[in-house]
């Protein structure tokens, strides 16, 4: 039930490939390969670049779905105006469940997201770059890509490089999460507004895009607007990368242009001939029912007028066996937990709509229906972050799109049919992983004797260290991966008393024998114990 996607599903394509253009040949696209497949690329000035961008219509393709000239444009005159070098920032991170399009890119053709950043960074006089990445094969692929290119985040080159990697979680993809996280602080919302091309990445002006649109933009300056716009709709041109999961034969990435039917697209990954619906846009999308999913086609237009949104590319049929409103549960426990607690309507509201949704489908009537529509309304607007926004449309496209199974379940105590985890969602493996990366060789020691419970520390490394239920920080013994290492030597740095400290790793140590976890005696005992906890 409820099974994670591999990093790497099943890659498709539809007509002639672009993104994908040379999967056939190798597993991953190495830089000789890459510019055997795709050619040289000519650097461009903004104006030429912001100039192809809008001729070919592309749009962010991380969800929210901005046009990247105005991106451009807007950082570029930021930059002037303020007389500073701006920062190019690629958004890899995807958090989502049901998501895996960026992450195949990034493993197999890093180098065309890297060939789309680099162009913009030159354009814009840029001389920083930074890729953001959620997983460790992403990870692995794209710092491989930098040393293939020669930049690394030394002093003294022209184009300083590096990865940042942030949490698989739900809210650690938004853009202020993304920028904050490069900045050395939590991938978490940062709880005020702003606009990144004004002030991003320390504060200068940012183009944060998508992977995939800088992608695109690569593919546009190869082969020119006229080309590009030869594939796909007149009004959309170009071809857009699908994830097709849930109740499907073969899970997997889909290239395909703007202008194909959905129903095509869902047969190449053995859904349902009549799926009773058809989730697009991922967990924070709209509903399909049967008959608006067999008249779309592959567009954010023709998406919008069938009720759909394309979002991010992650389309999720369920057959007419199971009970739509169960699988949403599912999912809805799954939005709750990723709260970032940092506003009542996320940390409260989206807990209480997945406890009204319960309720509802275990026979609470009318009564429960009309509570959680009043909770899911509530949140609507309300929080620091798109989350709980995103979290209330799902929750009133589930009541919207399947009206007959809502009334049985509100008439009639439920409809008869099982819930069969279909949507894809992390497994505890999967979870595991999310702590792991590439090892920095040090880790973090705490001396018990000094520390206060400060917890200063967990503010700013909450992946690695936790507060307690005694109200002192808890951490592993586990090595510091590289991507939390800067923020590692600032937590030390942070801790008043000096009671935190990093180490190399040595060689295993023969354990000495200690207490079990309920040892801690009343009174301070802590201080006298060297566990492995800071």
């Amino acid at each position: 039930m409820n099974a994670p996607l591999p990093d790497v599903p099943e890659v498709r394509v539809v007509g002639l490939p672009q993104l994908t253009q040379g999967f056939d040949l190798v597993e991953r696209l190495d830089l000789p390969m890459h510019l055997k497949v795709h050619g040289p690329l000519e650097a461009m000035t903004g104006e030429r670049l912001a100039q192809l961008a809008e001729h070919i219509s592309l749009t962010g393709r991380g969800g929210a779905g901005f046009p990247f000239h105005k991106k451009l444009r807007s950082v570029a005159k930021a930059a002037i105006r303020r007389g500073v070098r701006p920062v190019v920032v690629v958004n890899g991170s995807e958090g989502e469940p049901p998501c895996r399009k960026d992450t195949v890119m990034l493993n197999r053709a890093p180098h065309l997201i890297l060939d789309g950043a680099l162009l913009a960074a030159e354009a814009l006089g840029a001389r920083t770059l930074v890729v953001v990445v959620t997983r460790n094969s992403t990870e692995v692929s794209i710092r491989a890509a930098l040393a293939e290119r020669g930049l690394s985040d030394r002093r003294g080159q022209q184009l300083r490089a590096r990865v940042v990697r942030t949490p698989e979680r739900m809210v650690s993809g938004a853009a202020g999460s993304v920028i904050r996280a490069v900045n050395g602080g939590p991938a978490l919302p940062p709880g005020r507004s702003g606009r990144s091309s004004e002030s991003g990445v320390d504060g200068a002006p940012t183009l944060l895009s998508n992977a995939e649109t800088f992608a695109q933009i690569a593919v546009a300056a190869r082969v020119g607007a006229r080309r590009y716009n030869h594939t796909g709709l007149e009004s959309e041109p170009g071809t857009v990368m699908l994830t097709i999961s849930g109740a499907v034969a073969r899970p997997m990435v889909i290239e395909a242009p703007t202008g194909v039917p959905l129903p095509y697209v869902l047969q190449m990954a053995g859904a349902p001939p009549v799926p009773q619906g058809v989730l697009t846009g991922g967990y924070h999308g709209n509903w399909m029912d049967s008959v608006a999913a067999h008249e779309a086609v592959i567009s954010k237009e023709s998406f919008s007028a069938y009720g759909g949104a394309l979002g991010a590319g992650a389309i999720l049929p369920i057959g007419p066996e199971s009970c739509p409103l169960g699988e949403a549960l599912h999912v809805a426990n799954w939005l709750a937990a990723e709260t970032a607690g940092q506003c009542g309507p996320c940390y409260r509201g989206l807990p209480a709509a997945a406890g009204g949704l319960s309720d509802v489908i275990n026979g609470g009537g009318q009564a429960a229906l009309e509570a959680l529509r009043a909770v899911t309304q509530a949140v609507k607007g309300r929080g620091v972050c798109h989350h709980p926004d995103g979290s209330a449309r799902f929750f009133a496209s589930t009541l919207s799109a399947f009206t007959d199974d809502l009334a049985a379940h509100v008439l009639h105590g439920g409809c008869g049919r099982e819930t069969y985890g279909v949507l894809p969602l992390p497994g505890p493996e999967q979870e595991e992983a999310t702590e792991e990366s590439i090892p920095s060789g040090e880790k973090l020691v705490i001396d018990w004797t000094l520390c206060e419970g400060h917890l200063l520390c967990t503010d700013v490394l909450p992946e690695l260290i936790r507060t307690a239920a005694d109200g002192f920080p808890m951490f592993s013994n586990a090595s510091v991966p590289q991507h939390l290492q800067a923020r590692a030597q600032r937590a030390v740095r942070r801790c008043p008393e000096l009671a935190l400290r990093l180490e190399r790793s040595g060689p295993p140590r023969t354990p000495e024998k200690k207490p079990a976890r309920a040892e801690l005696p009343p009174g301070g005992g802590r201080k006298a114990l060297g566990s492995g906890r800071g």
